[in-house]
């Protein structure tokens, strides 16, 4: 699978590189665990406690409350596939990659993986992934692990949701398409990627 960088034209469909010292948010999520698997925190005290994350709320979101947590771990799946009703920033310091897609290529609720692109996002770059992009968790380089920052508006992901009108609709702020291989599906998650379940 080619791996594109978050400097080249492609990304610009999917989203932006972000300016503003954020420097201190790095040192902090050096911190956190950084397990075999992966870890999904929505909202981590230290990082909200940071002065960035007051400019994160001001400069980025436009002084609306947000959360800042984290995805930690190891991962080379794609597996599945989420957006939101708002934009997502991803900030790291260590290296990591995205496999994106776009909310338009999803064709009668599906998503065909042959889509997805793959960006590397390098150390300490903060990316806005728009709410118009398909993401999900980050995959490591070359087999190393990653702590990403993953800031968002207050409340998003923190309970579960569901929607007779939006079966993807997972949890708050959140609309989920699996792949059918994946515990997210056992766990009854709409299978909404069709196509191979893609691996870095």
């Amino acid at each position: 699978m080619k791996i594109y960088s978050v400097y080249d034209p492609e990304f610009k469909e999917y989203g932006s590189i972000l300016g503003g010292d954020w420097s201190e948010l790095v040192k902090i999520i050096a911190t956190k665990e950084c397990p075999e698997g992966t870890v999904y925190v929505p909202s981590d005290a230290d990082l909200e406690a940071a002065k960035a994350a007051e400019s994160m709320s001001k400069d980025i979101y436009g002084d609306m409350p947000i959360q800042l947590g984290y995805c930690n771990g190891h991962n080379k799946m794609l597996n599945c596939l989420e957006y939101h009703r708002d934009s997502e920033v991803n900030l790291s310091n260590d290296e990591f990659i995205l496999m994106l897609a776009k909310r338009s290529e999803i064709i009668d609720g599906k998503l065909d993986t042959s889509v997805v692109k793959a960006f590397h996002v390098p150390a300490g770059v903060a990316v806005e992934v728009w709410a118009t992009t398909l993401h999900y968790a980050p995959c490591g380089v070359d087999g190393k692990g990653f702590r990403v920052i993953v800031v968002l508006p207050k409340g998003t992901n923190v309970s579960d949701a569901r929607s007779k009108i939006e079966p993807a609709l997972w949890a708050t702020n959140k609309w989920l398409l699996a792949h059918k291989d994946t515990n997210e599906a056992k766990n009854g998650a709409y299978v909404g990627l069709v196509g191979e379940n893609l691996s870095l």
